[in-house]
């Protein structure tokens, strides 16, 4: 186990016993900060130490600001080190608290309590947690979707939910999504037509699958699942646009003029709304 090793809050939270609320205090005195911010946030084991002392230092009444000073020579000290977890022991001679590694001290750090832990058994607790379900790795990729920074890591979480249950709906379209915004449209049709079959009635799958078809010419397909969508949700709005489109290039004007009718009825403050009535004043 190394420094590179990544936790989600909710596993951080897990491992130190710690609450939201108590994390979300120390975040804000910038006692400890994840490694990625916003909805994904993401921690490793130089986090897992440094807070497993504030929290011992917290419970014997260390003041916030000394804790803090505490912990930023303690984070300067782990930078250096590549297993903290395996390497380091933290403890106290009864008022500084100290960093050794093999034997050796590293540096003194403020403290005026005794502490007294090995770093070794949050190791031992890692262990023992549960493996991630399937579930596990569809949120974590949703978390990573949210950033455009960390499709990849979003990509590889989809990819091991769809490795345990090659079945999961969900992880298989939005695998596809990012698959098609890469521009690699085999592999979001290849994941788009098993969403489809496994779930015949998921208009999201219908409408994924012939938007994809339909930017690889096959239109006829392509119209075949769009008109699943609207039969499945009437109210998909944007299913009505891309049929619309669809039946316009096959020459199918009278369906085309409806699905750019109801496109516009149901999402008329849109950006695409003014095209479409563009093309409906044109093929009335």
């Amino acid at each position: 186990m190394g420094t590179s090793d990544q936790f989600t809050r909710q596993e951080f939270q897990r491992i130190l016993d710690v609450s939201e609320k108590q994390l979300n205090y120390w975040e804000k005195l910038r006692l400890i900060s994840p490694r990625k911010p916003g909805a994904g946030k993401v921690y490793d084991f130089r986090d897992l130490i440094s807070l497993r002392t504030a929290k011992q230092l917290i419970e014997t009444g260390v003041p916030a600001n000394r804790l803090r000073r505490s912990l930023l020579a303690l984070n300067e000290k782990l930078s250096e080190v590549q297993s903290p977890l395996t390497e380091l022991r933290i403890r106290s001679n009864g008022k500084d608290v100290i960093v050794e590694r093999a034997g050796a001290q590293l540096e003194p750090i403020s403290g005026q309590f005794v502490l007294n832990f090995d770093t070794r058994e949050l190791v031992d607790k890692v262990r023992v947690m549960p493996e991630r379900t399937v579930e596990d790795w569809f949120a974590l990729g949703l978390e990573y979707e949210a950033d455009r920074a960390t499709r990849a890591e979003a990509i590889a979480a989809y990819d091991r939910a769809l490795a345990m249950n090659p079945k999961h709906v969900d992880a298989l379209i939005n695998r596809g999504m990012l698959s098609y915004d890469q521009a690699e449209l085999e592999q979001a049709t290849d994941c788009f037509q098993r969403a489809v079959a496994l779930a015949p009635d998921n208009p999201v799958a219908r409408f994924n699958l012939g938007s994809v078809l339909e930017e690889l010419g096959q239109l006829q397909e392509a119209r075949q699942h769009l008109r699943m969508a609207v039969r499945l949700n009437a109210r998909y709005a944007d299913a009505h646009y891309n049929l619309a489109f669809v039946c316009e290039k096959l020459g199918g004007f009278t369906e085309a003029r409806e699905h750019w009718a109801k496109y516009i009825e149901l999402d008329p403050t849109s950006t695409w709304c003014d095209y479409a009535r563009r093309r409906l004043s044109t093929i009335s």
